[in-house]
C-alpha cells in the first residue's frame, strides 16, 4: 500500500505542476488596436496593422510587390474581438456616377461616426449582411449619407466594411452609395478636431500624419476621393446637409456640383477657384447646410420646393442634423432626416420598399415612417 502511495505522489505532483507549466508557455494574447492602413510606396503595397499585446502597442508591417496587389487579403477587426472580416483590394477605383434608376428597395443610414457596433447591428437588422459580413440584400441599394468618421473609435473598420460591401453588392446586382459628409471632408483636408484620441497614438506609432494615412498614396484615401456629395436615386435626392437657396440659384445638376467640389476635398488652404466653389464649401454648401431644420419653416419650404423642381425629385434625404430620437420627416414628407444619436442608443435606418417608407430598429422591427 505504501509503495502504491509513493508511486502515485510523482503523478499527483505532475498533475499539480502541469497547469503552471502550461500557463508559462502560453503565448501573450494579442489583439488588433487599429488598421489596416494600406499605402502605395514605389512599386510596393505596404499594409500596416497596430497590435495590442497586453497594453503594449506595436506595428506589424507587410510588404508586397505591386504586381501582387490582387493577392492581398486584409483582415479587419469588428466590435466582436473574436470575429474579423476579410477584404480584397479593388482592381481599380473609378469616380462614382451621380444618377441612378430607382431600385426595388433602398436602405439608408447616416452619421455612424465610427460606431462600428451600431452600424453592424443596423445592417444585420435590415438584412443587408449576415453574421459573416456577406451581402444578403440582393439587388437592393444601401445608401450612406455621410459622417461615418470622427468621434468614434472604429472609423478605420467602418470604412473598410463599406469598401468591402461595395464589391459584394455589385456581385449580387445591388449597390452601395457612400455620399460624403462634412466630417469625411474635414478628415481629408486635415481638420481633425473630432478625430478620436486613439488615432493620435496610431499616427505616432506609424510615424505618419493622419492626412497621409488617408491621403492620395493610400487605398482608403484614393477611394474616398471617388465619392460624391450628392446623388439622385430614383425620385429621391440624397446628400448630407441640404440644398440652400444660394445653391439653388446656381442651377447646378448633381453631376456638375460633384465635379466642382471633388478637386477640393483635401484642400486645407480654403482658397477656392471661384465664388461658386467657395459657396459650396461654406455653411450654405450641400454637406454643411442645416437650414431645413434651423430656419423658419415658412421660408425654407420655398427652398425645398425649388430643389424638388430643379432636380426632378419628390423627396430629399439628409443626415447631419439631429432633430429627434427617430428618423423623421418635415415639410409634409418632402424632406426625410436620417440622423439619429447612434451612440446614445437611438439607432435607426430608413427602408424604402414598394413605395413605402419604414424606420428600421436594431431589433429588425419595422415601423411606418408616414402614418
Amino acid at each position: 500500500m505504501k509503495i502504491i502511495t509513493l508511486a502515485f505522489i510523482p503523478l499527483l505532483l505532475a498533475g499539480i505542476m502541469l497547469p503552471d507549466e502550461q500557463c508559462n508557455n502560453t503565448k501573450p494574447h494579442t489583439t488588433r488596436f487599429d488598421g489596416p492602413y494600406v499605402m502605395y510606396r514605389s512599386n510596393q503595397v505596404v499594409v500596416q496593422y497596430i497590435l495590442d499585446d497586453h497594453g503594449t502597442r506595436k506595428v506589424q508591417t507587410e510588404r508586397y510587390p505591386l504586381t501582387q496587389k490582387n493577392d492581398i487579403t486584409l483582415q479587419v477587426a469588428t466590435d466582436d474581438p473574436a470575429r474579423m472580416f476579410s477584404v480584397k483590394l479593388k482592381d481599380k477605383l473609378e469616380t462614382e456616377k451621380t444618377d441612378f434608376h430607382e431600385p426595388e428597395k433602398l436602405y439608408v443610414i447616416s452619421d455612424i461616426e465610427g460606431e462600428f457596433g451600431a452600424f453592424r447591428k443596423l445592417l444585420q437588422a435590415g438584412g443587408i449582411i449576415d453574421a459573416e459580413y456577406n451581402w444578403t440584400f440582393g439587388n437592393g441599394h444601401l445608401v450612406l449619407t455621410g459622417d461615418f468618421v470622427d468621434r468614434g473609435s472604429m472609423q478605420t473598420e467602418v470604412l473598410w466594411l463599406i469598401y468591402a460591401l461595395e464589391e459584394k453588392a455589385k456581385a449580387a446586382g445591388g449597390y452601395v452609395h457612400f455620399i460624403l459628409g462634412n466630417h469625411e471632408i474635414m478628415n481629408l483636408s486635415g481638420d481633425l478636431r473630432y478625430l478620436h484620441s486613439k488615432y493620435k497614438e496610431s499616427v505616432s506609432l506609424l510615424v505618419e500624419e493622419y492626412t497621409s494615412l488617408i491621403g492620395g498614396s493610400s487605398e482608403i484615401g484614393r477611394w474616398l476621393r471617388t465619392k460624391n456629395v450628392m446623388e439622385k436615386i430614383g425620385d429621391i435626392l440624397f446628400l448630407h446637409g441640404g440644398v440652400s437657396a444660394p445653391v439653388n440659384r446656381m442651377d447646378l445638376s448633381a453631376s456638375r456640383l460633384n465635379k466642382l467640389v471633388r478637386p477640393y476635398y483635401d484642400d486645407s488652404t480654403y482658397s477656392y477657384k471661384n465664388a461658386t466653389v467657395d459657396t459650396l464649401y461654406s455653411d450654405y454648401g450641400p454637406f454643411w447646410y442645416r437650414g431645413y431644420y434651423t430656419n423658419s419653416p415658412s421660408i425654407e419650404i420655398q427652398t425645398v420646393e425649388t430643389t424638388l423642381r430643379q432636380y426632378k425629385v419628390k423627396k430629399i434625404a439628409t443626415g447631419h442634423t439631429v432633430i429627434a430620437d427617430t428618423i423623421s420627416s418635415v415639410f409634409g414628407g418632402r424632406v426625410i432626416n436620417t440622423d439619429v444619436h447612434h451612440l446614445k442608443g437611438h439607432s435607426e435606418a430608413l427602408l424604402v420598399e414598394g413605395g413605402n417608407y419604414y424606420r428600421v430598429l436594431p431589433s429588425g422591427e419595422k415601423k411606418p415612417l408616414f402614418k
